[in-house]
């Protein structure tokens, strides 16, 4: 028996060294969005969004001006166009903060109620996630208002 395994054994060593072995491949990893703010003039709301009907309009309320499916070509920077109203924001004296999030990446604050433009998009379909921040640091409720997700798509 002593002998079959060392037959076995021996038989597995030799001219074929590393057939059993898993082969490695590096593959990059896709490209990261770095998106930047972009000071620049952005559209004022042309008219009074409607909010949902379950906000409170006599309550602190977000008001974001980005259609959902809005297009946008490569190299065109998006506007984050918003409204906040009967809310004092933190950068005001205030303890009322913008959230935003795009694509499930890190989130990001701003604690003033100017819009801004964010520039740097890759191809492809992106969320945008935006919410009315109160003073426990949790999404001030109001109805479904104050939440706003939007998808956009950049076209190459």
């Amino acid at each position: 028996m002593f002998a079959m395994l060392t037959v076995v054994a021996l038989s597995a060593c030799g001219e074929r060294d590393g057939v059993h072995t898993t082969v490695i491949t590096h593959v990059s990893p896709p490209p990261h969005q770095v998106l930047k703010i972009v000071s620049k003039p952005v559209p004022s709301l042309v008219q009074r969004l409607t909010p949902d009907s379950s906000a409170d309009t006599s309550k602190p309320l977000l008001i974001f001006d980005l259609p959902n499916g809005s297009r946008f070509r490569l190299g065109e920077d998006v506007p984050m166009s918003f409204q906040v109203l009967n809310a004092r924001m933190k950068g005001d004296g205030g303890a009322f903060r913008i959230r935003y999030i795009v694509d499930d990446d890190e989130m990001q604050w701003r604690d003033t109620a100017e819009s801004f433009w964010l520039a740097g998009w890759l191809p492809g379909k992106h969320t945008i996630r935006v919410e009315l921040i109160g003073p426990d640091g949790w999404p001030y409720k109001n109805g479904d208002a104050n939440i706003v997700t939007r998808e956009i798509n950049v076209e190459p």
